[in-house]
């Protein structure tokens, strides 16, 4: 994946010129050594010019650790750690920054070697936010060099995402399609969070693609279809014609993107995408979302950044799908009930026409798009890759600027149910532990739309603490809770 960021992070030590400076020095160079057993080492770079008592030691820290290449920042504190420089520190750092603290080492040595970092991180945070900054602060900051070593690989999922996120530009083409209002995307939050965004009409990319007729390498790019969906190529008929979107696309991203390292698709995709291009875009989406070029159905614009957030913590492709239909309840009694721990309303299914790449479904095949094909020839909707998504956990999330323009997030973790769907589309029966109650107080009450982006895997400790960093407020940060934990809105008289 060459869309998303590589992080490296830089460990500076702090110390209180009460404080002997060994502490701190002894201490980060433990915690690097551990971080090297465990991790990749290239990841952590480790300041060598001095322990960060002053303002003038934090200077020289700031600019070693930027010299060195570093794009996220470790404020280790070794012991107490001077409040002033330290957060000075993070604040004139750019990128994302976390802050943890050294436990005290052993019960024979806790008068010259006692570091009092639990009581520094006190002040750290009292001062960060007298500051005004934002820091990565861990569920518990305080540990020895192996734990800290944790603590800072947790970090870079969180940091990749913060750090793409101000690198990012969302190229839309289109407006929504007619009745989609659920897709409203108020841009203001956008520039918000650093993300740049850049709206084309459905006529610059018709240009665009018929700019690309008869390109040179249309066929290479047919010959890399024919081999992604081996039997499953149930349409050659369309492949040349999605080689030649496809090329027209990553074209416009080398071309379009400007300053900006990393790029996501908001793209239209019907009513009249069928009828003028001759097919519909879902597989070339879905093989640029599996490199890591997230592309979103419909122009959902918060859909495409939700995607991106997913693909730089998973390190994987994600996928974006309708919150679809309920599950039948023969269904859910032949298939569901006695075999896994869910209740009827605990299980859904995820949907969308065929943008889900082929690696993440059990069997894929070329087809057209049923829907559209009850209202428009047959010829025209082909391009579509279907299949039942594989088995296993997964994290349904979104971050969205809603109707009255707050940003707000929720996550949920569940699974992918090894049960036929025996249907069409892009799709698999998903189950998530009190799903109709967070249906209920949060999809619609909190006013969501259908769309949820889907990550591979249980993401919501990094999720949670992405969007809590990007500022999303407490309240509107919202996961499926335990039927113990009521929602606000939560009728308690219902039984």
């Amino acid at each position: 994946m060459n869309n998303i960021p590589k992080v490296k992070i830089g460990i500076v030590a702090v110390s209180r010129d009460c404080f002997p400076e060994s502490l701190s020095t002894g201490r980060r160079q433990e915690v690097v050594k551990a971080y090297g057993r465990k991790y990749d080492k290239e990841d952590i770079y480790e300041c060598p010019i001095c322990i960060v008592e002053s303002e003038i030691d934090m200077v020289k820290a700031l600019e070693d650790i930027k010299k060195a290449g570093c794009n996220a920042l470790c404020v280790y504190l070794g012991n107490f750690g001077p409040e002033i420089a330290e957060t000075l520190l993070a604040k004139h750092f750019e990128g994302p920054k976390m802050f943890v603290a050294a436990a005290e080492e052993t019960q024979g040595n806790l008068c010259q070697g006692r570091g009092d970092a639990y009581c520094g991180m006190l002040n750290a945070s009292y001062n960060l936010k007298l500051r005004n900054t934002g820091a990565y602060i861990p569920e518990y900051p305080v540990g020895d060099a192996e734990s800290c070593a944790d603590m800072i690989h947790g970090f870079l999922p969180i940091a990749r995402a913060i750090i793409g996120l101000s690198n990012l530009k969302i190229i839309t083409f289109g407006p929504r399609p007619q009745n989609f209002l659920a897709c409203n995307a108020p841009i203001k939050q956008l520039y918000n969070l650093n993300v740049e965004i850049e709206e084309n009409s459905e006529l610059d990319l018709f240009e665009a693609f018929h700019k690309h007729d008869n390109d040179e390498r249309i066929a290479e790019v047919v010959a890399d279809m024919e081999k992604e969906l081996g039997a499953g190529n149930k349409k050659p008929q369309i492949l040349n014609k999605l080689a030649q979107y496809e090329l027209t696309l990553l074209d416009w991203i080398e071309e379009h993107k400007g300053y900006r390292e990393y790029v996501a698709i908001a793209g239209k995709c019907w009513p009249a995408f069928q009828t003028q291009f001759g097919f519909v875009p879902c597989y070339v989406n879905s093989r640029l979302t599996g490199r890591g070029i997230p592309v979103s159905c419909e122009v959902d614009i918060f859909g495409a950044l939700s995607e991106f957030i997913g693909t730089c913590v998973s390190q994987d492709a994600v996928t974006l799908l309708d919150i679809n239909n309920s599950v039948p309840g023969d269904m859910y009694e032949e298939s569901i009930k006695g075999r896994f721990d869910y209740r009827h309303t605990d299980t859904f299914m995820g949907f969308h026409c065929g943008n889900t790449c082929s690696g993440k479904l059990s069997g894929h095949e070329m087809k057209n798009q049923m829907i559209m094909a009850r209202s428009l020839p047959e010829e025209v909707t082909n391009g579509t890759l279907e299949g039942d998504i594989i088995p296993g956990d997964i994290t349904f999330f979104r971050l969205q600027s809603t109707a009255d323009c707050k940003l707000r997030a929720y996550m949920a973790q569940g699974e992918i149910l090894p049960v036929a769907t025996r249907s069409f589309g892009s799709i698999g029966v998903f189950a998530i532990q009190e799903m109709g109650r967070f249906y209920r107080h949060v999809l619609i009450e909190k006013n969501y739309p259908h769309h949820g982006a889907v990550a591979f895997g249980h993401y919501g400790r990094e999720l949670f603490e992405v969007f809590k960093y990007l500022g999303v407020p407490v309240e509107d940060l919202d996961y499926n809770r335990p039927a113990n934990l009521p929602y606000a809105t939560e009728n308690p008289f219902v039984k």
